[in-house]
């Protein structure tokens, strides 16, 4: 038993697109509606939190009815193919509506105030108000592209489990969380060269058009090369040939969850929420935080991050192999939460390449987490429900990134964001380490080798 790799990697071509866009989102939308439309943090976080109110219904919705959509191309591959095209649109769009409001920032000649910062927001935003035509504009199409991003993102992630066998999910989600992570560095690449950092009013449709390239060349790829059925099919063989859906936690009493297990999955998902509060609330105003309050080039800072992620994801799919899930994601919690709270100690007067070892801590310790948390949530699914068990995951980590900006947010306009950002981040990661102390159930049930060679993987 061993993984194909290249079939994982091809897979995650769905999640590639999709991270790809969540980068360009994360990174842009908040100096549009912060720095074109004059919205104050807490406003900003509150639009920012609407795709996981979204999410935290449409992903369950969609996961469990891809689990029961059966055509000839697969299960997953139509939500895929629609919902992309539709958020590609959406998200041209996007800029088209903001280089409105720019034009009337300009015209207004706000750009070349002298004044403090705040009131250069508050006379942006006194103008947004006057006419708030865009700012509508723009937040009807972002709810567009939101939710044709929650109609594939579940069936996206839970073709995974439905093409790999449990016990090599760490692994198969090492690869998926890899190739996602190189969407996310090639947008932000993007942002380097369009300097999206530097220029507080400048026009982002070329770089929108750009981000939009990148997420069709990782479409094209998956619908070329993907077969969905085939592999499915033969995960089902595999499975049975190996004893596997017997075994499996979530087969036993008939599918249903024994009160442990039910135990377990509500405190996976409890940590869930937990780190991802804490992590977003530090991922969707970096852009905001590095600029407004450091003055440094959030781009190269989050690829050194994404590229630190993206050395360790395989290593940590095989040490989670080896140790176990549960006792590799307490690691990765134990150094995501070092290094936010590193980070409280950086100011404007620090060196801006201090920050770089912070966040390669922040990558491995996001890496070391998130490869083995979501298979620990499907190992208790069966192989009928894994877009169910998808859409718990989402759920979990949907809920915990509507609190994220809106709550952090209201915390960096009532005591500043220099002294909360990453002391907020540190906290709510570091309580998720007590909820995953207790999870007892959502390891992969190991399957012996039956050779040196099957163990290490090779021929």
């Amino acid at each position: 038993m061993k993984l194909n790799y290249k079939r994982v990697l091809l897979v995650g071509m769905a999640f590639f697109l999709i991270s790809a866009f969540w980068q360009a989102y994360d990174s842009i939308i908040p100096l549009i509606l912060t720095n074109h439309f004059g919205l104050p943090q807490s406003a900003s976080g509150a639009i920012m939190s609407i795709d996981n109110v979204l999410a935290v219904f449409m992903l369950p919705i969609f996961g469990a009815l891809s689990d029961k959509v059966n055509t000839r191309f697969g299960k997953r591959t139509p939500f895929i193919f629609f919902g992309t095209i539709a958020a590609v649109i959406a998200f041209i769009c996007l800029s088209l509506i903001d280089n409105v409001q720019l034009a009337r920032v300009i015209a207004a000649d706000i750009p070349n105030l002298a004044s403090a910062d705040d009131f250069i927001q508050k006379t942006t935003l006194e103008l947004t108000l006057k006419n708030p035509l865009p700012l509508v504009g723009f937040i009807a199409t972002l709810l567009v592209a939101l939710i044709a991003m929650a109609t594939f993102r579940s069936p996206a992630v839970a073709l995974m489990p439905d093409v790999t066998v449990k016990p090599l999910r760490s692994k198969a989600n090492a690869v998926i969380n890899l190739t996602g992570t190189a969407g996310g560095i090639l947008v932000l690449a993007l942002g380097i060269v369009f300097a999206t950092s530097k220029n507080h009013y400048m026009q982002y449709t070329g770089y929108f058009l750009a981000v939009t390239a990148i997420m069709l060349v990782g479409f094209i790829i998956f619908l070329l090369c993907v077969k969905e059925n085939k592999w499915a099919d033969e995960m089902k063989a595999e499975s049975e040939r190996l004893g596997l859906e017997e075994t499996a936690e979530a087969e036993a009493q008939g599918g249903k969850l024994s009160s442990a297990q039910l135990r377990s999955l509500m405190l996976i998902l409890a940590s869930v929420a937990l780190w991802f509060i804490g992590y977003n609330s530090i991922t969707s105003k970096y852009s905001v935080y590095a600029t407004n309050i450091l003055g440094f080039d959030f781009n190269l800072t989050l690829i050194i991050a994404q590229a630190a992620a993206i050395v360790s994801y395989i290593p940590v799919g095989i040490i989670a192999s080896k140790l176990g899930r549960k006792k590799t994601i307490l690691t990765g919690v134990i150094i995501l939460a070092t290094a936010f709270g590193l980070g409280n100690f950086v100011t404007s007067s620090t060196p801006e390449f201090i920050m770089f070892p912070i966040f390669i801590l922040a990558g491995i310790g996001w890496a070391t987490i998130n490869v083995n948390s979501f298979p620990m949530v499907v190992e208790l699914a069966k192989s009928g429900n894994v877009g169910k068990y998808t859409g718990y995951y989402y759920t979990a980590s949907m809920s915990a990134q509507i609190v994220a900006p809106i709550l952090s947010g209201f915390l960096y306009d009532l005591l500043g964001m220099r002294y909360v950002f990453f002391a907020f981040g540190t906290l709510f990661v570091a309580l998720s380490f007590i909820t995953m102390l207790f999870v007892r159930h959502g390891d992969a049930k190991p399957v012996k080798a039956k050779s040196t060679l099957e163990n290490l993987d090779v021929d």
